[in-house]
């Protein structure tokens, strides 16, 4: 087991042990604090959580609305990092996982994540290869879309699977950069309205709006990857209170350049399509059609330039997932059948990692030849619209209990976020649910 020194001596270097982070000053000389660097699982995380939807639903508001949503994209970021922060802290503060303490709270958390993750993983897995097999197609187009996306599925499976963190960290450091440079790029380079961003950060509902604004507040960067930020920061060994000062850099960090990200795909829709009263396909298609728009704007090197970043973002986020999710799942398995926390099985790499990294590349690409069943899209959007809340509902349950020691424990102010958080979550949640059930219905 290292010692404190030698692992603070590292920086954020992997392998800081518990046994380490508990060391007492003296014993092999003075400790250092934990340091922190730009890239660690707060960005991980923040870039998981945005893929093409996002992408383009942010694009679309800006088309649609110019700034007047800005506002709801800052409070979005906001909502981000009390979430994130709160799955942190329970993992530093207790030395349990999220769904240890999931667990603990009855068999109705046990079932909704056991249903959840599985018919979540299966749908996912669909649409991220789909989004990052569009991206391939829009730049080498000489091969079928769903293709593309089997290639892209079946690289991502080999990246992670041995589950060293390292080496997943470094590729999904390299994707970030991508992403950043190439999206928010074309925000500056589309030379935005800076006094119209200042009007946009005046909270203002435009007519017909409502859903709108709630779902990029919510919806933009907000999946079951916000639960997985404990499980990375274990991989990084970050795993003692000793760390929570670090953490909560690097998760405000993380959120405020995510946060950057999305205002930039933002001003894109408003300055190259609002202003222009354009318009772009729906779904991820529309992000293939303003790489051509961006083409004839400003010259034919800008569309391969911007579908390298749409790439990037749709990698990512499927990446993000085989890896985080696949820990979540393994820590569900493992934790049901009650294995000892050495056991191989549980952690990365292992048997129950392995099987759920299978689960979401092969089966789901008979979704790529067929359409999605009905039934299947049904349980999809009822489990889903209900995951934020959820998540928002057990932080304030978990994070105000006596497993928590009282230092850690939620301040007034962030117990009154999570309640108007889950709040808006079940009001979207609810939306969606008419949605999925209306065409059952004959509506």
């Amino acid at each position: 087991m290292e010692k404190d020194n030698e692992v603070t001596s590292q920086g954020l270097s992997e392998g800081a042990s518990a046994s380490g982070g508990r060391a007492a000053a003296g014993q092999d000389g003075p400790l250092e604090k934990p340091r922190w660097k730009v890239v660690g699982p707060g960005l991980i995380v923040a870039a998981t959580g945005i893929g093409a939807g996002d992408l383009v639903a942010t694009m679309v508001a800006g088309s649609n609305y110019g700034y007047a949503l800005l506002w709801a994209v800052i409070l979005g970021v906001v909502i981000k990092i009390v979430l994130v922060e709160g799955a942190g802290r329970w993992s530093l503060a207790t030395g349990r996982t999220i769904f240890d303490g999931w667990k603990s709270l009855g068999l109705w958390a046990v079932v909704y994540f056991g249903i959840y993750v599985v018919v979540w993983g299966f749908s996912f897995g669909a649409a991220a290869m789909s989004g990052t097999g569009l991206a391939l197609n829009g730049l080498l187009p000489g091969i079928d879309v769903r293709y593309w996306a089997m290639l892209s599925g079946v690289a991502g499976l080999l990246l992670v699977w041995f589950g060293k963190y390292k080496p997943f960290e470094n590729v999904m450091a390299v994707l970030i950069g991508v992403m950043f440079v190439t999206v928010v790029g074309s925000a500056l380079l589309t030379t935005p309205n800076l006094g119209e961003i200042a009007a946009g950060l005046v909270p203002v509902i435009p007519e017909g709006a409502v859903l709108n604004t709630l779902g990029l507040a919510g919806g933009v960067g907000g999946t079951i990857t916000l639960a997985a930020y404990g499980y990375w920061l274990a991989e990084k060994g970050w795993d003692t209170p000793r760390w929570m000062r670090v953490m909560r850099i690097d998760n405000a960090f993380a959120y405020v350049m995510s946060g950057i990200f999305v205002v930039s795909m933002l001003i894109v829709g408003a300055e190259l399509l609002y202003s222009a009263g354009m318009a772009v396909a729906d779904g991820e298609e529309g992000l293939v059609d303003l790489a051509d728009v961006l083409s004839q704007r400003y010259g034919a090197f800008m569309a391969p330039l911007f579908l390298v970043g749409f790439f990037a973002a749709t990698f990512s986020s499927m990446l993000g997932v085989w890896h985080g999710v696949s820990l979540m799942f393994a820590d569900f398995v493992a934790t049901m059948r009650n294995l000892p926390s050495d056991d191989r099985r549980r952690g990365a790499g292992g048997t129950y990692y392995r099987t759920y990294i299978l689960w979401l590349t092969f089966p789901p690409m008979a979704l790529l030849f067929l359409d999605r069943p009905i039934l299947l899209v049904v349980i999809y959007g009822a489990l889903g619209s209900l995951f934020m809340p959820f998540l928002a509902l057990t932080l304030l349950i978990l994070m105000n209990s006596k497993a928590v020691p009282p230092q850690w424990r939620n301040r007034w102010w962030i117990n009154v976020i999570l309640v108007l958080v889950a709040v808006m979550f079940l009001v979207l949640g609810g939306n969606e649910l008419v949605k999925a059930v209306t065409p059952l219905l004959g509506g």
